[in-house]
């Protein structure tokens, strides 16, 4: 459980070097979309909490622990449907950093009874809980790469 716990912390730390990236993009920055790219720094952000949430909670057969519309528009596969306002940004900053903090107190809790098995398209497969919050610094390390590279042409 502890070394679960302090993956969660590092995740949750990553997330602030994000945060950190990109504090002084302006609101158009975050939503551009430059040419050959599917998707924008902002849409990039709100995946990380999507995925995790799907990763931990729905494979869990838990409800998610973040606003639907910070879920559905921004899991895999989907793409940016509308610019994303201020308010929204902030709520999706925020919700960042404070689903990082609600799954470490879930795991600690002991809520995750059971997982749904999946196999992930890099040749990984998620057996259980602790295989999917280890599978999160792999996934937001290659969109770190993707906000970064976003970034440059922003």
């Amino acid at each position: 459980m502890t070394d679960t716990l302090a993956t969660i912390t590092q995740i949750k730390n990553t997330r602030a070097f994000i945060l950190e990236l990109v504090k002084d993009l302006s609101i158009e920055q975050l939503n551009k979309i430059p040419t050959g790219f599917n998707n924008n720094i902002i849409w990039n952000i709100a995946h990380l909490t999507a995925a995790q949430q799907n990763m931990c909670y729905i494979r869990s057969g838990l409800d998610i622990t973040v606003e639907e519309r910070y879920f559905s528009p921004f899991l895999s596969g989907t793409k940016p449907e509308k610019f994303i306002e201020h308010k929204d940004i902030a709520s999706i900053f925020d919700a960042l950093l404070n689903s990082m903090d609600r799954l470490a107190a879930d795991y600690s809790s002991n809520i995750f009874l059971k997982f749904d098995p999946w196999d992930k398209r890099y040749g990984m497969k998620l057996n259980s809980i602790e295989d999917a919050i280890n599978f999160i610094p792999f996934h937001e390390g290659m969109h770190i790469g993707y906000i970064m590279a976003l970034k440059k042409l922003a």
